[in-house]
């Protein structure tokens, strides 16, 4: 190799870098990295909070409502509809619950929405009571079916929507309930909305609380955060 190409290459080894663009590539490179991760994170964030997890198919059901009519889950198939279940002698969280029912009917006021309440005191609740009581608390829709029939069918029925209710068998627990609802869409789909951890909710709560943020159950609380999440993600499946 001649003496001018080795003097050549070894003055480009020796000639110094451009600093300033090495900085700033240093610097460009991480903040593109954050920006696109804040951005992955807002898209995800979007989508978490625009959509509704499947968490599965509702139970098949038959029971006879207030008006002595047999209604099925087909029956409901085409409407967006919120169970429960409740009896109407229920002195704590059923008013409530019933409450907040009545409120959701007022707010949505659809034709393609409904409710379907089932009584776990069957014994009691007899079509013709359930409709004393659709008309005492002011049920209007005629889509919000007071749901009666055989005890230990309307148990397993609960088993298969994942929503407590106590053991027929048990004197002490046979009327206990839980305050849970299940958000149904027009498919037969129960969906729920994610909470702040991206966690699908899977049941809404029908109680009211002491606090905005829903930790505190209490009867007489004047907050009641689910049902307004409700009322949102009713409208969302309507569309």
């Amino acid at each position: 190799m001649s003496p001018a190409k080795v003097n050549s290459k070894k003055a480009l080894k020796d000639m110094p870098k451009n600093k300033k663009t090495t900085n700033k590539s240093k610097v460009i490179i991480p903040i593109a990295v954050f920006a696109l991760l804040f951005l992955g994170i807002g898209v995800g964030m979007g989508y978490f909070k625009k959509n509704l997890y499947t968490v599965m198919k509702v139970p098949d059901f038959e029971l006879t409502d207030q008006n002595s009519k047999k209604i099925t889950n087909k029956d409901m198939l085409g409407k967006v509809y919120l169970v429960e279940f409740f009896f109407s002698k229920c002195p704590t969280i059923c008013p409530v619950m019933n409450t907040n029912m009545k409120a959701i009917q007022n707010q949505i006021n659809d034709p393609n929405f409904g409710i379907i309440s089932i009584s776990i005191d069957p014994e009691n609740d007899t079509p013709e009571a359930l409709k004393e009581h659709a008309q005492r608390i002011g049920a209007k829709s005629p889509n919000w079916h007071f749901l009666t029939g055989d005890r230990t069918y309307i148990g397993n029925l609960a088993d298969q929507f994942n929503i407590y209710v106590g053991d027929k068998e048990d004197e002490g627990e046979s009327l206990n309930h839980s305050g849970m609802i299940a958000l149904v869409d027009q498919d037969g789909n129960i969906r729920c909305r994610y909470n702040k951890e991206n966690m699908p909710i899977l049941y809404y709560s029908g109680l009211n609380y002491d606090d905005p943020e829903g930790k505190t159950p209490m009867l007489t609380g004047k907050y009641h955060p689910d049902r307004e999440i409700l009322i949102e993600d009713i409208k969302k499946l309507l569309k």
